[in-house]
């Protein structure tokens, strides 16, 4: 039997695999920011760097298949709010920050789909 955590590794895998094919190289890979000492706070599944520079902050979603909604939709307002925090607390080793954008992979079934920029943190508020 196949658990949730070991579909989610997979899908990070070929979520990373697929970046790494298109030029992206990886920074760190699951960071986790707490909010208080109980609270989480988020979790970044990727942060890739592209040739430019360019910070890029990806999460990977997957599917079976799109019954209860696709992956991309999944993504809600609150967990965009928790990207963010885990996105700042990250930049605050930058003395000057780098530009950055939020990336999502969304896997259903075999089909993989890269969505650059889908979300501004400008937007979300929180």
């Amino acid at each position: 039997m196949v658990t949730t955590k070991q579909t989610g590794d997979e899908a990070e895998e070929r979520a990373l695999s697929h970046l790494q094919r298109q030029g992206l190289r990886l920074i760190e890979r699951n960071y986790r920011v707490a909010r208080g000492p109980q609270a989480r706070g988020g979790e970044i599944d990727l942060i890739m760097q592209t040739r430019d520079g360019t910070l890029v902050f990806v999460e990977v979603r997957s599917r079976g298949g799109s019954a209860f909604g696709c992956a991309l939709s999944s993504i809600s307002p609150q967990k965009q709010r928790s990207l963010v925090f885990a996105a700042r607390s990250f930049l605050m080793r930058y003395r000057s920050h780098p530009p950055c954008r939020f990336d999502v992979v969304s896997i259903e079934g075999a089909s993989l789909d890269w969505v650059q920029s889908a979300f501004d943190a400008v937007l979300v508020r929180g």
